[in-house]
């Protein structure tokens, strides 16, 4: 599960059009009560929904490319997906990834951190977005 980073969360923003398909992906039978599921349904439950044309261009939405810089200075691009478009290989991660639902709706500027298997925490700052294509 992912943590926001300093103590209180940072300020959330999701796309009406994000919100309704992320709502959709929730109630499908296949994640259904999924841990992962219910993580991103506790980050959508306190995020400002926006119509499209008022999202800012540097908020993290689905389909964004993400420029991030971790703790120790490394850049990593990243792509919000949907679970069935994921490939960690090319940087497309899940938004059930706690990384994944972390980063939605962040803006550039805010950091997430979260658990890493072995114990520590991994984070990522956002360093530039490139907004999505065309709904």
């Amino acid at each position: 599960m992912s943590t926001r980073h300093s103590g209180l969360p940072p300020s959330l923003l999701v796309s009406e059009i994000d919100a309704a398909r992320l709502d959709a992906l929730i109630e499908n039978p296949t994640w259904r009560g999924h841990p992962a599921a219910i993580a991103l349904q506790e980050e959508l439950l306190r995020a400002q929904v926006l119509p499209v044309a008022q999202m800012p261009a540097d908020v993290v939405r689905m389909h964004s490319r993400v420029d991030c810089v971790d703790a120790d200075g490394t850049r990593r691009t990243l792509t919000l997906v949907y679970p069935h478009e994921a490939d960690s290989a090319s940087g497309r991660v899940s938004v059930l990834a706690p990384v994944g639902s972390a980063l939605l709706g962040l803006s550039v500027g805010q950091s997430i951190e979260w658990p890493r298997p072995d114990g520590g925490t991994l984070s990522l700052e956002v360093a530039s977005v490139e907004p999505q294509p065309a709904a």
